[in-house]
């Protein structure tokens, strides 16, 4: 596997996994590290709260991460408010706030929008292009529990989207 950053690619496989989390706010649940270390890829969809927890997801996998509306301080100057990433051959737009879309999706061929922010689970498709919002690894909200989304990728296709529960907190 070859990891470029300076085009956010994964070259050189025809499938891929990808963890999907938001809405740690500075706490990684030992649950949540178990079902990333098959990953091979991480994308956090904002509110991080601490460098830390991009350090120790960067020690399992290559991580794309935009900046939520709870990271604040030097550290997080260098994360956008959105990114786009392409994975094999598809693309994706990663933002915090699903309200803050600013692309036409049809114009780029995004394959998936990935957010966070409600720490609510969904998956939807609209118009061939899934929404995903993995929910709140450890700050759940509304009877939801904590959760992450998992991707699989094979080529330019999307071929499945699941929320995964992970363990109740202590």
């Amino acid at each position: 596997m070859i990891f470029n950053p300076l085009n956010k690619r994964i070259k050189n496989k025809n499938s891929y996994s990808i963890g999907v989390i938001s809405d740690t706010h500075g706490y990684l649940p030992p649950d949540l590290i178990s079902r990333l270390k098959s990953v091979d890829m991480i994308v956090h969809a904002g509110d991080i709260d601490k460098p830390e927890v991009l350090a120790r997801l960067k020690e399992i996998a290559p991580v794309f991460a935009v900046r939520g509306n709870m990271d604040r301080g030097e550290w997080s100057k260098s994360l956008n408010s959105f990114e786009l990433v392409n994975i094999g051959e598809a693309m994706f737009y990663v933002v915090h706030e699903i309200n803050k879309l600013d692309i036409s999706l049809e114009t780029a061929d995004i394959k998936a929008v990935i957010s966070g922010h409600t720490h609510m689970p969904s998956i939807e498709k609209k118009n061939g292009v899934f929404f995903i919002n993995p929910g709140s690894a450890s700050l759940p909200r509304y009877r939801s529990k904590p959760s992450i989304a998992m991707i699989s990728v094979n080529k330019n296709e999307i071929k499945e989207v699941k929320i995964i529960s992970l363990k109740e907190l202590i």
